[in-house]
């Protein structure tokens, strides 16, 4: 599929097909503005506002969603990173050009190379995407902050010099591959961004870390 411009102010949805993940195989994210909704399969979809922070996760299935706070979201992504195994330094590998290129979708893209201690990828940018400025303004916009504790030490769109119409990324012996399938300008309609009115919010208790419960009141002497 040919992938076409997308105007430097016009809502963004940009869809990728996922390699090597289980059973998600299309991502399809949408941006209005400083909102997103991610598709990541018919069940399951996130909606991020990127100026709060906070995000909603709907379960189409069930007409349910559960709301998660910018606050929450980062005590979640805390314990992901310890208790996943997560490298305990922050420092993101450095993005190294290997001088190798390729035509993607009718785009020319120049291969980065980055390499941690339980990773490594494969970036194949497009430098001179049209728009590609702009496109990549909106997708930093709405990565939750959350989202990159959880990712410490790895790459995100901040880190990168154009759209990255390919990424090849393996950790832990794991490879997968994420390639840009379209990248399209259509007016969106706010309610995407909202949970629908049928749908029932579930709440969650307070997140714990390391077995204490900030919110919980001190014991008396």
């Amino acid at each position: 599929m040919v992938l076409m411009a997308v105007a430097a102010r016009g809502d963004l949805t940009v869809v990728q097909k996922i390699e090597g993940a289980g059973s998600v195989n299309q991502l399809t994210i949408k941006i209005k503005g400083d909102k997103a909704r991610i598709e990541a399969s018919p069940e399951m979809t996130t909606l991020i506002d990127g100026r709060s922070g906070d995000m909603i996760n709907l379960m189409n299935g069930e007409k349910k969603f559960v709301r998660i706070s910018a606050d929450k979201a980062k005590a979640m992504a805390q314990m992901v990173s310890k208790y996943g195994g997560a490298p305990d330094s922050a420092e993101k590998p450095k993005l190294i050009p290997s001088g190798r290129k390729e035509t993607i979708h009718g785009q020319e893209a120049a291969e980065y190379v980055s390499e941690a201690a339980a990773s490594k990828a494969s970036y194949w940018i497009a430098l001179n995407y049209p728009d590609g400025a702009a496109i990549l303004k909106q997708l930093q916009a709405v990565t939750p902050e959350a989202w990159r504790d959880a990712a410490k030490g790895m790459l995100d769109y901040r880190d990168l010099p154009g759209i990255p119409l390919r990424a090849q990324i393996t950790m832990r012996g794991k490879e997968m591959t994420t390639t840009i399938v379209s990248i399209r300008q259509d007016p969106l309609s706010d309610a995407e961004f909202v949970p629908g009115k049928d749908f029932q919010e579930i709440k969650i208790p307070a997140v714990q870390i390391g077995g204490e419960n900030p919110a919980a009141p001190s014991p008396k002497p």
